[in-house]
C-alpha cells in the first residue's frame, strides 16, 4: 500500500507541476507545439494564391477579435484533404486549402474564421483539457489505490475522460462558438448569414466522413436552427444583415459587397452593439 501512495504521490507532483503553469503560459506552450508539428508534417503553407482571398477577411476578424484575446490572431492555410478549419490555443487558426475549394463566398469563410476564433476567445481548448486531467488524476488515483486493479468506479471515470476526448467539445460549447461567431461577423462588417450558408453547403454536401469542423459537432440542421433564431431574435444586432445568399461577395471579387439590407451602405451602416446583458458581449461593447 506505501508503494501506491509514493506512485500516487510522484504523480500528483507532475500534475501539480504542469497546473502550475498559467492559462497563458498552457496556452502559448500548446500553440507553438502544434504550429512546429504542422511544420515537421510539411502541410504548412506559406506561400499560396490563396492568402490573396484569406489575408483580407482574416484582417477584418482579426481587429475584432483580438482585443478579446491573450495573444494576436494569425491564420495559416495548411494542405489537408478535407474541407476544415481549427483554432488552436495561442491564437493561431489553420484553414485547410480544401476549405478553400468548398466555400463559394467569403461570408462563408468568413463564418468559420469566426467560429473558430470563438474558441480561443473562450478558452475552451485549455478549460477541456483541464477538465480530461483533473478525471485523468481522479481515476489514477483509484486505480493506484486500489492495487492496481480497476474497480467498476475507475473505469467509469476512465470512460467519461475518453468520451470527452473523443467527443471533442460538448453541443452546448459548439453552439456558443456559433453564436460568438456570429456576433465577431457582426461587428466586423462580414454577413453572419454566411456560416448558416456554409452548414447548408456541408448538409447538402452528405459527407461520409464529415471534417473536424463538423464532426462530433451538433449536427447541420441543428446549428442552422439555432443561429436562425438568434437572427430573429436579436434584431438590434442581426436585423440589418441579408438573408439571401445572392447577396454574397464571391471569392474572385475584389472588396466586399454591401452585406446589409435596405438603404444600408458599409460606410454608412450603424455599428453592431450589444444588447444589455447578453452573454456573447465583449467586455465593454
Amino acid at each position: 500500500m506505501l508503494v501506491g501512495f509514493f506512485a500516487a504521490a510522484l504523480m500528483l507532483g507532475a500534475t501539480a507541476s504542469a497546473l502550475a503553469l498559467t492559462q497563458q503560459q498552457w496556452e502559448a506552450q500548446v500553440g507553438a507545439q502544434e504550429y512546429q508539428k504542422l511544420q515537421q508534417q510539411g502541410v504548412l503553407l506559406h506561400r499560396s494564391p490563396y492568402y490573396a482571398i484569406l489575408d483580407p477577411i482574416a484582417a477584418r476578424i482579426a481587429k475584432v477579435a483580438d482585443p478579446q484575446y491573450d495573444f494576436p490572431f494569425h491564420f495559416y492555410l495548411v494542405h489537408m484533404s478535407q474541407p476544415n478549419a481549427f483554432a488552436v490555443p495561442g491564437g493561431n487558426v489553420y484553414v485547410t486549402d480544401s476549405m478553400m475549394h468548398f466555400a463559394q463566398n467569403k461570408e462563408e469563410l468568413a463564418g468559420v474564421l469566426c467560429h473558430e476564433t470563438s474558441h480561443d476567445i473562450h478558452h475552451d481548448v485549455y478549460n477541456l483539457a483541464m477538465k480530461n486531467q483533473q478525471l485523468g488524476v481522479l481515476a489514477s488515483l483509484a486505480d493506484l489505490l486500489l492495487g492496481g486493479g480497476r474497480s467498476q468506479i475507475t473505469n467509469a471515470v476512465l470512460g467519461f475522460g475518453a468520451n470527452l476526448e473523443s467527443l471533442h467539445f460538448s453541443r452546448q460549447v459548439e453552439q456558443n462558438a456559433d453564436h460568438k461567431g456570429a456576433l465577431t461577423c457582426a461587428q466586423a462588417g462580414l454577413n453572419p448569414w454566411g456560416m448558416v450558408w456554409l452548414f447548408k453547403r456541408f448538409e447538402n454536401a452528405n459527407m461520409p466522413n464529415p471534417p473536424e469542423f463538423l464532426s462530433n459537432h451538433p449536427d447541420d440542421a441543428h446549428r442552422i436552427s439555432a443561429l436562425e433564431t438568434l437572427f430573429r431574435d436579436t434584431p438590434s444586432v442581426f436585423g440589418r444583415f441579408n438573408p439571401n445568399m445572392s447577396s454574397a461577395t464571391p471569392l474572385s471579387y475584389a472588396g466586399f459587397r454591401n452585406p446589409f439590407l435596405g438603404t444600408y451602405a458599409p460606410a454608412h451602416a450603424p455599428s453592431v452593439t450589444c444588447p444589455p446583458g447578453w452573454k456573447f458581449c465583449p467586455p465593454h461593447s
